[in-house]
């Protein structure tokens, strides 16, 4: 069983209107491969090329660092998605991500650009938001505010997809143990924006 722990930046607007939620399309896809044993053993990280809105605005670049010329020279989300399943790949493994946004946001650009999202993709995931929660009996929070009850140091760059995916299989590698390996979550958490 492998784990696979995700985390996405999208395009966003200071304002957080539900319309606005609606034109989100994931600007960078971050990912860490983490064993049976909860060791790190591989990584993927790729910018996407927006077309909804393909100008970033100030608060998005600000926000997750990311640059209009990253975006520019990226590849369109059915590319990235395609190269992001091949390197999961077929070993069995869980989909892990903080909170349900990162599944929703999937979901919602999948429909837009007619791609499929395969069903294991969803049947397999654990939003360790909710098991964090669970874990420590506290309530659900954000990432930073995870590891800071962890003792953990946020490292990189927030709200870099890679960056959050490192921290949070650094939490994965605590929590995972106490949910065992055939937990199926619900995705019972309204999901709006990604948590900081």
């Amino acid at each position: 069983m492998q784990y696979i722990v995700v985390d996405l930046e999208a395009t966003c607007w200071v304002d957080r209107s539900a319309r606005r939620r609606n034109q989100m399309e994931i600007i960078e896809i971050g990912a860490v491969r983490l064993d049976a044993d909860l060791e790190v053993v591989d990584e993927f990280d790729s910018f996407v090329r927006p077309v909804v809105n393909p100008q970033l605005s100030d608060f998005c670049t600000e926000l997750t660092s990311i640059t209009q010329a990253d975006v520019d020279r990226a590849d369109r989300f059915g590319v990235v998605f395609e190269r992001f399943l091949t390197w999961i790949g077929e070993e069995p493994h869980r989909v892990c991500s903080w909170g349900a946004y990162d599944l929703d946001q999937f979901r919602l650009d999948c429909r837009r650009f007619g791609v499929l999202l395969p069903p294991w993709f969803e049947d397999t995931h654990i939003n360790l938001k909710e098991e964090f929660a669970l874990w420590r009996g506290v309530k659900r929070c954000g990432m930073a505010k995870a590891l800071k009850q962890l003792n953990l140091p946020l490292e990189g760059v927030h709200h870099r997809g890679i960056d959050d995916a490192r921290n949070i299989a650094r939490i994965a590698q605590q929590l995972l143990p106490h949910i065992g390996a055939n937990t199926t979550t619900p995705n019972t958490e309204t999901a709006d924006l990604p948590a900081t």
